[in-house]
C-alpha cells in the first residue's frame, strides 16, 4: 500500500541526492587538498553521512506515526478504562473501608482492558512496525558513527567489540593456565 507522502520523500530523496553528489563532486577536491588530518577523512566521507541522513528521514517519519499510534491506542484504553472504573465506583458505598475495593476495581478493570488491547492485532501489528523502524534507525545512526569515528582515526564500535571479545577470551584463558599451575605446583609438593 503506497501511502501519500511515498511520492514526496521518494522525490525529497532524489533531490537531495543530486544535489548531494553535486556539492561533493565540485568541493571534494578543493576541500580535501587543503583539509589535513582527521578533517581531510571528514571531508572524504561527508557524501556517505549525507546520504545516510536522507535515506533516514522516511524511517524517522515512519517511526513517529508507529509512535503517535502506539500512546494513542495507549491513551484511548486508558480512557476507556477510566470511564469504566468511575461508572463501578458510584456502586461502592462511600466508606474507609471501601478505599481496597476502589483499588481492587481500578486494578481489575485496567489490568483487563489493557490485557485486551495488548493482545489485538492491530496493536502488534503497529508495535511490531515500531520496533522495527527503531532498529532501522539505530541501525542507520551506528553507519553513520562508525563513517565520523573512522573519519578521526578512533575505533568503531565493531573494532571495540572485537577488542573486548579478545581480552575476555585472554582473561579465560589466564585463569585457566593459573589452575593448571597450581594443580601441578600441588601435585609437586606431595
Amino acid at each position: 500500500m503506497e501511502r501519500p507522502l511515498d511520492n514526496m520523500f521518494d522525490y525529497y530523496k532524489h533531490t537531495s541526492m543530486f544535489w548531494n553528489d553535486m556539492i561533493s563532486m565540485m568541493s571534494s577536491k578543493p576541500a580535501s587538498l587543503t583539509a589535513v588530518g582527521p578533517l581531510r577523512n571528514f571531508t572524504e566521507n561527508i557524501k556517505k553521512i549525507s546520504q545516510e541522513l536522507i535515506e533516514s528521514n522516511q524511517e524517522i517519519v515512519d517511526f513517529n506515526t508507529y509512535l503517535m499510534e502506539y500512546y494513542k491506542q495507549l491513551g484511548e484504553t486508558w480512557a476507556d478504562s477510566q470511564k469504566k472504573v468511575m461508572s463501578k465506583i458510584s456502586e461502592i458505598p462511600q466508606d474507609t473501608e471501601s478505599t481496597e475495593a476502589y483499588k481492587r476495581i481500578w486494578i481489575d478493570m485496567f489490568e483487563n482492558d489493557f490485557t485486551q488491547l495488548f493482545d489485538t492485532e492491530s496493536f502488534s501489528k503497529n508495535y511490531n512496525k515500531l520496533v522495527s523502524t527503531e532498529m532501522q534507525l539505530l541501525k542507520r545512526w551506528n553507519t553513520i558513527m562508525d563513517i565520523m569515528l573512522k573519519s578521526a582515526n578512533m575505533p568503531t564500535k565493531e573494532e571495540i567489540d572485537e577488542i573486548y571479545q579478545e581480552l575476555f577470551n585472554l582473561k579465560k584463558r589466564v585463569k585457566k593456565l593459573d589452575s593448571l599451575k597450581k594443580r601441578r605446583d600441588v601435585e609437586s609438593d606431595s
